[in-house]
């Protein structure tokens, strides 16, 4: 025959689960929360800057640089596709950031129009977040198909602009970024999620 547990044992074995069950529900909601968070998430990243000058150095020597113009970061979701580049193409050459010398008007020309150069670097970890405390970055485009994906993107900047105006890193790279941000002026972009 069995007997029932007294509720004094009843609760001194739930005292004792508790911090396992709490630590287990803990994991399932993080573990949730970045579910949702990648899901909601498929889009090409830009952040831009208004600099005076950037550069990126690569075992200890310059490859890049630029005056006076912007330094744009990328980076690229798993499911990018041509359209997403071509936005962000199209968005990063037209954004109005820089004043017009003749009448004085802030926000008026885009970096085409002052003549100025787009420093362009690729990013992975624009698509970081965070498990615990280590970052991951699963969702952005693997290696392979990126490198491939970001040259076409550069391409793209330099027939819609001017090759010679248009600079990049090195894909893959460890690189050193330096930048005089004017102003400063920092901006976020993402393709339109409808592009999926």
């Amino acid at each position: 025959m069995y007997r029932l547990a007294s509720s004094s044992q009843t609760t001194s074995l739930h005292y004792k689960l508790s911090p396992l069950l709490l630590r287990r529900n803990r994991r399932s909601h993080q573990s949730q929360r970045l579910h949702r968070r990648n899901n909601q998430i498929r889009a090409m990243r830009a952040v831009i800057q208004r600099v005076s000058s950037s550069s990126v150095t690569v075992d200890g020597r310059i490859v890049s640089e630029i005056g006076p113009g912007l330094l744009v970061l990328i980076g690229i979701h798993e499911s990018d596709t041509d359209s997403d580049a071509d936005y962000i193409c199209r968005k990063v050459l037209n954004m109005r950031l820089f004043s017009n010398e003749t009448t004085g008007k802030g926000w008026d020309q885009n970096v085409m129009q002052r003549n100025y150069g787009i420093l362009l670097v690729s990013q992975f970890t624009l698509y970081g977040f965070l498990k615990g405390n280590k970052p991951d970055f699963h969702v952005a485009m693997p290696p392979d198909k990126a490198k491939p994906f970001y040259a076409s993107l550069v391409e793209k900047f330099q027939k819609a602009y001017n090759p010679d105006a248009v600079k990049d890193g090195v894909f893959g790279a460890m690189m050193q970024v330096n930048l005089v941000n004017d102003g400063p002026v920092t901006m976020q972009l993402e393709s339109p999620q409808s592009s999926k």
